[in-house]
């Protein structure tokens, strides 16, 4: 009988001064994944430090202790690289601790490199971002522009995929990009999985904003999270904006203001993300055809689906089912 194959090996590079909210994510989110028939564990993740074992230094009033030393990062298929605040002549100078420049110098060639918030600090120094695009939190994009200046910063993403090496803004952009990941790995089904037993949202498009300066609604104005459930129950029909905002009693102009507060982005936006969504899914686990799944996710016509499915993920529909079937045959 043949062996499952191993787990994808994730490494997460605990630093002095590290964020423990940013070093919890790839734990929990990895951490969760587990195949849908078998539920047998897709990664293992294992926490290491630039020292030999002993405790970290966070932000906050307490340390952790770390048991693997650098060695852990030339087992790694993916290193994740967390935030931290004390990072001295890296986030000063750009550039690397001979300490630090030891410890990734480990990491084998062609290694996944994934950075939360000024992690994207550590990449950058090391020459990893060079010619790149990329991104860090919004506060600190400008600094980080002036220090690596042959670096593609992008202020106002969350995550910036770009294949080997990826990026994600601050705090909980980190979830989103490692969800990311998951799907990416594994399909849309286990990143789902995984969100729902988070308690997070299975999607933010890696290109939506940071909501730099946008307020937090006040608690007592009625949230449109009733519409939502409404509309994601009926994709596979047409939509009007009128109708949304009716399933919360609220005029169109109420609705759509109240909606961009709390999503983000306008209804139209997000009814269109969700049918991709919904399109990726039966593409990956499906055997319809592909002007049933344009019918069944609310495209109406594949034409229509293959340009969404184009401008948001780069590929046409067919392409897309092709490349996920071969990378989970694998």
């Amino acid at each position: 009988m043949p062996q499952p194959p191993r787990p994808h090996r994730v490494v997460v590079l605990a630093l002095d001064g590290l964020l423990p909210f940013e070093l919890g994510i790839p734990q929990r989110i990895f951490g969760m994944a587990r195949d849908i028939g078998t539920r047998r564990n897709l990664y293992e993740v294992v926490t290491c430090s630039i020292r030999p074992p002993g405790p970290v230094r966070t932000d906050a009033d307490f340390s952790v202790l770390v048991e693997n030393g650098p060695e852990a990062l030339a087992t790694a298929d993916t290193v994740v690289i967390p935030a931290s605040y004390e990072l001295g002549p890296v986030f000063e100078e750009g550039t690397l601790t001979p300490e630090l420049a030891a410890a990734l110098a480990l990491i084998r060639p062609g290694t996944r490199l994934v950075s939360i918030c000024t992690g994207s600090y550590v990449l950058a120094a090391a020459g990893h971002l060079d010619g790149r695009p990329a991104t860090t939190h919004w506060c600190h994009a400008d600094h980080f522009q002036e220090l690596f200046p042959a670096v593609q910063v992008d202020p106002d993403v969350l995550f910036i995929d770009d294949g080997d090496v990826l990026t994600s803004a601050g705090v909980a952009a980190g979830i989103d990009l490692c969800i990311h990941i998951v799907r990416r790995d594994c399909g849309t089904a286990v990143a789902n999985d995984v969100a729902r037993r988070t308690v997070v949202p299975p999607h933010r498009d890696g290109g939506q904003a940071q909501f730099i300066q946008r307020p937090v609604p006040e608690p007592q104005l009625a949230t449109t999270t009733a519409a939502r459930a409404w509309a994601l129950g009926r994709l596979h029909e047409p939509i009007q904006l009128r109708d949304m905002a009716e399933q919360e009693a609220m005029s169109v102009r109420t609705f759509t203001r109240r909606f961009r507060e709390e999503a983000g982005i306008s209804p139209g936006q997000w009814i269109t993300q969700q049918r991709v969504e919904r399109a990726r899914h039966l593409l990956e686990s499906s055997d319809l055809t592909i002007d049933q799944v344009a019918r069944d996710s609310g495209f109406g016509t594949a034409q229509s689906m293959r340009a969404h499915l184009q401008a948001a993920l780069g590929v046409p529909p067919t392409v897309y089912r092709r490349t996920f079937r071969i990378a989970a045959g694998a």
